[in-house]
Order: C-alpha cells, then structure tokens, then sequence
C-alpha cells in the first residue's frame, strides 16, 4: 500500500474480513493501520480513477431512483449522475467486479467509478437511507396509530419488493393516506411515480389536489404493497392490472376500494377508487333533484317495465344515481340483476355480475343469462355497442325494467344515439320511458360563502331569464376556508329529467334530429342541464362560474 502497510498485515486483515464476510477496506480503515484519506488517494492513483471528497457533495441534489438503494447499502455505494447509458457512481473499493455485474445487471448500464474517502461514503448511504423512512415518518406523523386502519387480509411481508424503506413505514404511510382520502371526502387517490420524484394527489370535489410527496425510493415498495392486498400479481410490472381491496375504519365500517396500476416510463402509477355502499343510500332527496324532476324519476321507476336511460360524462355521478333508484326499488318481492364493469356499490339483495370479456362473460352474453333467470329489473353499467343496446331494448319490451347509462351530452341526442347505433326508431320509441342527464358542480362552503354583484347583462348572457333576475336575491362566491377547498365543500347535482312522451315518441318514429326532440321537450317542460344549474345559482347552492364550467357545450 505504497509503502504505508506491510504485507503480512494486509494479509491478516483481509483473512479477518473473509471470516467477517465484511469489507476489506472497512476492516483496513477500522484497524487505524491507514487513513480513509490515505487509502482513497492510493487507489485513485492505482486504478487512475478520479478522487471526490463527498462532503462539498449536496445529499438532497443527488438523483434518485437510478439504482436500487439495497445495492447502494449492500455494497456501499452512491450514485451521483448519470451519463448517456453511464452511471457515474461513487466507492471506496474499485476493484469490487460484484457490485460492478450486479448493477449491470439492475440497470442495463455500465459504471464509471470515482473514488471517495469510506467513513464519509459510509455516512452518505446511511444518510440517504434515513432520508427516506423519516420523510414517510414527517409524513404520516407521529398522532396516527397504527391500527386505525385494519386490512382483512393479513400481508405478507416477504412477497413486497426490496427497498431501503422499512415495511412498517411504507404501511403507516399507505393507511395515512387511505385514512386521510376518505376524511377529506375524496373519490379517488393517485399515486405517481416520476423520473426524480414522486407525488400523491386526491380527487376532491371533482378537483386534483396534490397531498403528499414521499421520497421516489418507496415506489417499487408502496406499489407492491397496495398490490398484495388487492390480490393483484406482484411481479407482473408490464402490464395494467385492476383489483380490490376491503378496508375496515372502526368497529362497524368497512370501505370497498378498486384499485388499477399502470405502467409508466418511471413506475407503475396506481389509481384507488374508494367505493362508499352508503352513497346509495342516502336517499333520492341528497341527489339534489328538484320537486318536479324528483316526482318524474319516480315515476318513471314505478313503471312495471320499459327502459331508463341515465347519460353524462365519466364522473358525472350516474352510478349513484342508477344504485339509488335500485336501493328504492330493491323490495323482496322483486328480482334485480345487475351487470357493470366492475361493479362499484355493493347492495345487499341485488344480484351483481361483473363483466369478464376474456371469459366471453360481456354485456350482451350476461344480459341474456339473465333473460333466462326470472328477473324483473335488470340494471347495464353501460349501452357501448349495439348487441348490448338490442338485447336490452327486446329485454324493456317483454315485460322488464331495464336502467342503463349512455355517454351523452343531453337527454335529447340520447335518442339520435341510439339510433345511429343502427336501432330502429319503432323499438326506442316503444322502450325508452325516461332519459335523464345529469351533471355534477361543486356545492359552495356555507362557512365562507360571500354575495357578489354580476352586472345584469352577464347574468342574461349565461342563460337567466329577465324574470329570474327580479327579487332581492344576489349570487354567491367562493373564498375559501380551513372547512372547504378552495370556497367549495361537496357537490350538487345539475338534472335533465325527460319523460318520453307520446309527441316525443311521433317525433321518434318519423325520424326527428335531436333538435327537434329539444323543442319539443322544452314545451313539455323540460329544463336543460344549464337551466337547472342557474337555478341551484339562484338557490345559492353553487357560484356562477362553476355553472358555466360544467354545463360550457
């Protein structure tokens, strides 16, 4: 060692290491024999391998996620940068060729060492893995137990991933966030894996809100967790996977959660759903129909048969909306059968069938089964093709009740639709018997709502009538407080309930555009989607601008 150790001791320390099965140059620095400096400079000039000093080194600016941190503490190492298909890592051992095939074989990319003193190398791989599990602990807190959160399925540690993040932090931190989501009132959570970090967001109120960014080591971790439990296939990282998982919160309330992975250019990012069963049955009233659109709903669904149809966009609530008219119809004396993808409300009493298209389990095979079980209400996630849309309309015409949803902007084009998908007008005049289409706007904080004035002009421009304008009433605003987001707390649901009249039927059957249905809809009575939300602004329920949002066409 250029003339600093002799031989023989070298020879010793290197047996002691063997039987230790721990480092040479950790032992060889240990004895005091040679300096860590010494010996860094030593083998930078015998390998001619460039010499850093890891303290002028800033932890937080060093990449992340470019090498797997249990081979960086297994084998001491640091990565510092990135160069082409080079990854540019610091050691105190050059001549290691295992820890030199082992990142080879991690990453697909070759090594370029550079040198550093081992006791500062030591306290740098210690650092960044404290880094890590202690950012989870910021996170999650110190007021958060541990059993708040109960999974019925007990995980077994051993099938997750190898990460420097312990077990238990990445599994206070998933049942923080599970806890938090569903405190916050969230619809769903999303985590997401990017090249230098890694984020959590929630859907709030129809709104993404970013809740949390936990170090990008935990992602191989947290992902195999949440896929544990969902009983998804840990190993299978280059395909989507969807599962689900059952979650109790207190002593009588469990939450259904679906879960979906994605592969991504840095990770697979994981969407939850957080399936609430009492959703459906906070009654039609919590919906925020109106008198006169509440008592056609209900009409319509007292109808011993003919087909419901429920349009809007993805999100716009319609399976609340389908699962409260089923929990009002769900009696013993009646059959209801039930076919999603999935299903997302588990009600007792209703017989719920998942559609499994590698099985040939779809919409139109499932219907037909059921055809052949006795029922007298059958429910469709979704009308997507023309098979689905026959056999439900024969099904509406024999003697059935049959709720669907379409994905329509308005109650009338739902009409055209279907007849663009190639049904003849004679057989959806003779089953549909009421469309509803429906949005969702944010519902105002009633803590922090204020009035505010709207010159006249604006508010006829959006649709109010001059008559809606007479009054002493003044529109709301949102501000914002510690009770909402953003000046919103909830939402509120915006209706187009259209009875399928015996005009609108004549309309039908001759062909009529959705225009002329439109018309004739209006002089039923019939509001549109924009009308019904001027009116929830006139109620003080939302603000203008969110109305405008929704309902812009």
């Amino acid at each position: 060692m250029a003339g600093k150790l002799e031989q023989k001791f070298a020879e010793e320390i290197f047996r002691k290491a063997q039987t230790k099965r721990s480092s040479f140059i950790g032992e060889l620095t240990g004895s005091g024999a040679v300096s860590a400096a010494d010996l860094a400079h030593t083998l930078s000039q015998a390998f001619a391998v460039p010499l850093i000093d890891l303290d002028a080194v800033d932890l937080q600016r060093l990449p992340k996620g470019l090498l797997d941190s249990k081979i960086c503490q297994d084998y001491r190492l640091v990565v510092l940068g990135k160069r082409h298909n080079r990854l540019i890592v610091a050691t105190a051992d050059p001549s290691d060729q295992q820890s030199v095939e082992k990142i080879k074989f991690a990453t697909q990319q070759s090594v370029d060492w550079v040198i550093a003193e081992y006791d500062k190398l030591l306290k740098m791989v210690s650092s960044n893995a404290v880094t890590a599990t202690e950012s989870i602990e910021n996170i999650v807190g110190n007021d958060f137990e541990f059993d708040d959160l109960v999974s019925e399925q007990v995980i077994d540690a051993s099938n997750t991933s190898a990460s420097e993040v312990d077990d238990a932090p990445v599994v206070k931190f998933l049942q923080k966030m599970l806890v938090d989501a569903f405190t916050l009132r969230a619809s769903d959570l999303h985590f997401e894996p990017y090249e230098h970090n890694y984020r959590v967001r929630f859907r709030i109120d129809g709104e993404l809100r970013e809740v949390a960014s936990p170090p990008i080591a935990i992602k191989d971790k947290l992902a195999s967790r949440i896929k544990v439990i969902s009983k998804m296939d840990i190993s299978e990282k280059r395909v989507p996977q969807d599962g689900k998982m059952k979650l109790k919160i207190g002593p009588d309330r469990v939450i259904d959660f679906r879960v979906s992975t994605l592969p991504t250019l840095f990770g697979e990012k994981i969407v939850i759903r957080i399936l609430d069963p009492s959703s459906a049955r906070l009654g039609i009233d919590a919906l925020g129909y109106e008198p006169v659109e509440k008592e056609r709903v209900l009409q319509a669904i007292s109808r011993p048969y003919g087909m419901i149809l429920v349009t809007g966009p993805t999100g716009s609530g319609k399976t609340v909306s389908l699962y409260t008219c089923l929990n009002l119809l769900n009696k013993p004396g009646l059959n209801i059968a039930t076919v999603e993808d999935p299903s997302e409300i588990n009600l007792p009493g209703v017989n719920q069938v998942n559609v499994n298209e590698k099985a040939g389990l779809t919409f139109a095979a499932a219907l037909r089964s059921f055809l052949r079980q006795d029922p007298d209400i059958i429910m469709v996630g979704e009308v997507r093709d023309l098979e689905t849309a026959d056999v439900a309309i024969k099904a509406a015409q024999t003697g059935h009740l049959v709720l669907s949803t379409l994905h329509t902007n308005d109650a009338p084009s739902t009409l055209t639709r279907l007849r663009n998908m190639g049904i003849a007008p004679f057989n959806i005049a003779s089953s549909v018997i009421a469309i509803t289409a429906q949005r969702l706007a944010r519902r105002l904080c009633p803590n922090c709502k204020t009035v505010i004035d709207i010159p006249p002009k604006a508010m006829l421009e959006a649709g109010f009538k001059p008559e809606d304008l007479k009054g002493d009433w003044k529109p709301y605003h949102p501000v914002g407080c510690s009770a909402c987001n953003n000046g919103y707390k909830g939402r509120v649901g915006l209706y187009q309930v259209m009875p399928i009249s015996e005009e609108i039927q004549r309309i039908i059957l001759r062909d009529g555009s959705a225009l002329d249905i439109a018309d004739q809809a209006r002089r039923e009575g019939v509001s549109t989607i924009r009308e019904a939300g001027l009116y929830k602004v006139k109620m003080g329920l939302t603000s203008l601008e969110e109305v405008l949002a929704v309902t812009n066409e």
